[in-house]
C-alpha cells in the first residue's frame, strides 16, 4: 500500500511539511541525470524528494536566504547550497557552471518553522519582535516600515499585499499613534491597531502580517525577477513548478506563464504583435491540495501549483 505522507525527518520535529509533494514530484518529470533547482529549500522536504529520484550524476542546486535552513542541508555531494535569495538564480547557476537546468521548483509559502519561531515575528500567535525578515542580513524590519513609511505608503501596502478592507483607516491609525506608542513588538502593534480591527480579528491580523512580511522581504519583486529568468535557464522540455499561497503571487505566475508578462499594462498598447512566449502551460488550472492533505496540513488549503514547460 502506498504511503501518502511526504517524507519527514524523524530525528527532529518536522521543520516544514512539504505541500503538494507528490504532485510537484510528478510535475517536474525528474530525470536521474538531470540538474534541478529548489528555489526555496527551507526544511528540504521537496529537495529530498528530488534527490530520491536523481542518480549519482544528477545535481540539485538549493537556494535559501534564511540562515536557519543551513542546518537542514543533507550530506550529499550532489547538493549545491546557495545561501541567497532566488532572485539571483541565473547569476549563481552560472557561477557554479550550471547555466541550463532541467527543472525549477519554488514553494513560496512561509515555512512552518518560521511561523512557529516567535522571535522571528512572522506569526500573530506569539509575542516577539516586529521583525519578519527572511534574511537576517538585511536591515529593513516590520517595525522600521511601520515607523518610517508615510500614511499613503502604508495604505497602499495593506491594500495591495494584505487586501485589508479598511486599509486607509488602518494606515491613518498607525501614523496618528506611532509617535506616542511603541511599535517594537507584536503585542504593541495589536494594541495600537485594535480600535480599527474589522471582522474576524484573527483573519484581519493575518492579513496585516502578510502585507508587512511581503513588503519587508520584497516578495513580489523577488518573484518577478525569478520568473523572468526561468525561460533562459530551462533546457527545452525542462519544467518550472511554482507553488503559491495567495492570489497576488498566483496571478503573477499565471500571467507570466501565459503571456510572458505580469499584467496587461506590461504589454505595449501600440504594438499589434503577440509577445513570443517561451513557455507551454502544463496546468490549465492550478493543482490544489486534496482533502487528506488539508486535514494533515491546514496550511495547504490555499496552496496552488502551476507548471510550465520550456518550448
Amino acid at each position: 500500500m502506498k504511503d501518502n505522507n511526504p517524507p519527514v525527518d524523524h530525528h527532529s520535529s518536522p521543520y516544514h511539511v512539504p505541500v503538494l509533494f507528490y504532485e510537484t514530484m510528478e510535475a517536474l518529470q525528474i530525470k536521474p541525470e538531470g540538474v534541478y533547482v529548489d528555489c526555496t529549500f527551507g526544511g528540504g522536504g521537496h529537495s529530498r524528494g528530488i534527490l530520491d529520484k536523481l542518480g549519482p550524476e544528477g545535481k540539485l542546486v538549493a537556494f535559501d536566504q534564511d540562515a536557519d535552513a543551513v542546518s537542514n542541508i543533507p550530506e550529499d555531494e550532489r547538493v549545491i547550497f546557495v545561501p541567497n535569495n532566488f532572485r539571483h538564480l541565473q547569476r549563481f547557476l552560472k557561477l557554479h557552471g550550471l547555466p541550463k537546468v532541467d527543472g525549477v521548483l519554488a514553494d513560496l509559502g512561509v515555512s512552518s518553522h518560521q511561523f512557529d519561531e516567535g522571535e522571528r515575528g512572522f506569526s500573530t500567535r506569539f509575542e516577539g519582535p516586529l521583525d519578519m525578515r527572511m534574511d537576517q542580513r538585511q536591515e529593513n524590519t516590520a517595525s522600521m516600515a511601520l515607523k518610517k513609511y508615510t500614511e499613503q505608503q502604508l495604505h497602499k501596502l495593506f491594500e495591495q499585499y494584505g487586501e485589508v478592507t479598511n486599509s486607509k483607516t488602518l494606515a491613518k491609525q498607525i501614523v496618528q499613534q506611532r509617535n506616542s506608542s511603541p511599535l517594537q513588538t507584536i503585542a504593541q502593534l495589536k494594541a495600537l491597531i485594535s480600535p480599527v480591527v474589522k471582522g474576524n480579528p484573527n483573519k484581519y491580523l493575518a492579513q496585516v502580517f502578510q502585507a508587512l512580511r511581503i513588503e519587508v522581504n520584497d516578495e513580489m519583486g523577488a518573484l518577478k525577477e525569478m520568473l523572468e529568468q526561468i525561460p533562459s535557464i530551462l533546457k527545452p522540455g525542462g519544467r518550472a513548478a511554482i507553488i503559491t499561497f495567495h492570489s497576488l503571487e498566483d496571478r503573477l505566475v499565471k500571467n507570466f506563464f501565459k503571456k510572458g508578462a505580469f499584467n496587461e499594462q506590461d504589454e505595449n498598447p501600440l504594438s499589434n504583435e503577440e509577445r513570443e512566449v517561451d513557455l507551454k502551460i502544463i496546468t490549465k488550472k492550478p493543482i490544489t491540495a486534496g482533502t487528506d492533505e488539508v486535514k494533515r496540513n491546514p496550511r495547504s488549503r490555499s496552496a496552488k501549483l502551476r507548471v510550465a514547460e520550456r518550448k
